[in-house]
């Protein structure tokens, strides 16, 4: 079974991704801050992270650059609201 982690600090954004995932058959983990969001990532080992930019405790950004730096090279779909072209 594929295994998303999804990590959105916005609680019904994070319950809609997730109940929508697993009516489809995907395992889901979550999280609602960064931290925690990197930890799942590093012992959880999923398939695919689902990443928002602005989330508390520790950044989407940073979240992703500290994953790709220790090599983890999990596929990241990041999901924001943020619409400027530099965020694009």
């Amino acid at each position: 079974m594929t295994r998303i982690l999804i990590v959105e600090d916005d609680p019904s954004i994070l319950r809609g991704l997730a109940d929508n995932l697993r009516f489809e058959s995907y395992e889901v983990l979550t999280a609602a801050d960064g931290e925690t969001g990197y930890r799942l990532a590093r012992e959880e080992t999923p398939d695919l992270i689902v990443l928002d930019l602005m989330l508390p405790r520790l950044s989407g950004y940073e979240l992703c650059r500290k994953i790709r730096e220790e090599g983890v090279d999990t596929p990241v779909l990041i999901l924001t609201a943020r619409g400027e072209e530099a965020d694009r």
